[in-house]
């Protein structure tokens, strides 16, 4: 039987009033799932649901991910609307702008960084998915079929300068993806890291930023890999980063796996950093 992608499947989608989770959001309606569509801003929220096209369709709902009660109400929303919850796409997220419309050229240095926005990034690009999932995961296991995609970001991005608290609130999140991974192994249900694969053409890179706008990752490189991922045929694939510039639309799924996949957090510098050094899932459980 041919795999039916993402159709007929239920996602929560969140960030979907603009850039890379309206993207994904649209993407994944596109090919048949029914979408809970989740922004903090209900007015792009349905904006987004009004322009999906195809057998899928988006519900828009306004959501707070810094609140427990709010994503927990979420979860339970798509469950009493749909029957189940199957696809939990985070992509939610503040970044450097919170602090500084020019931060790619005056550096934003972290003893600058006021705390309270320092909290309130931290809340959204972190507290925010690890809620999500604490309330969707048991639902999930349920019915021991699921999808957990982390939007997260490049290495590089995670340790350059001027780059405090975003870099770092993405790397937690990819550390608690890879571990989440292994929490669920044998459940059915997979966790994965989804990035565009480098400064994405959204509203998180100031209008008047000195880049060629050409040569960013459009946010719709990030349809075709969750869809994928939402879908049966990725069943296997867990505990990895899937770089969404080198997933070609047009190629195998199989060259598409082999050029785009990687383990998520980077095992093999774990692996290399001392003779001997546990690596994931080399650790002894009792």
């Amino acid at each position: 039987m041919a795999d039916a992608g993402p159709a007929g499947r239920i996602c929560i989608v969140t960030g979907v009033g603009a850039g890379l989770g309206r993207a994904m959001a649209l993407g994944l309606a596109g090919q048949g799932a029914i979408v809970l569509g989740c922004d903090i801003d209900l007015a792009s929220a349905q904006k987004t649901a009004a322009d999906a096209s195809g057998p899928g369709r988006i519900v828009a709902r306004r959501t707070d991910i810094r609140e427990r009660a709010d994503c927990e109400a979420a979860v339970a929303d798509a469950v009493a609307q749909f029957g189940r919850i199957d696809v939990l796409v985070n992509c939610a997220g503040l970044n450097m702008v919170l602090f500084s419309q020019d931060f790619l050229t005056d550096l934003v240095r972290f003893w600058n960084v006021d705390p309270d926005k320092w909290q309130l990034l931290y809340d959204v690009n972190l507290r925010g998915p690890f809620l999500l999932a604490h309330a969707a995961a048991p639902h999930m296991i349920a019915q021991k079929w699921g999808r957990i995609v982390n939007v997260t970001t490049s290495f590089s991005t995670m340790m350059r300068e001027g780059n405090t608290p975003y870099g770092q609130a993405k790397a937690a999140l990819e550390a608690a993806s890879a571990s989440w991974a292994e929490d669920l192994a044998g459940t059915g249900v997979t966790c994965n890291v989804l990035i565009p694969g480098g400064a994405a053409d959204t509203a998180m890179i100031p209008a008047h930023a000195p880049v060629d706008r050409s040569k960013l990752v459009k946010p719709d490189a990030m349809a075709a890999p969750v869809c994928y991922l939402a879908s049966d045929a990725s069943a296997d694939l867990t505990g990895k980063r899937i770089v969404a510039r080198y997933w070609d639309v047009d190629a195998p799924v199989a060259d598409n796996l082999a050029r785009a996949v990687s383990p998520a957090a980077w095992p093999d510098l774990a692996a290399g950093a001392s003779p001997g050094a546990p690596t994931r899932g080399s650790v002894a459980r009792s």
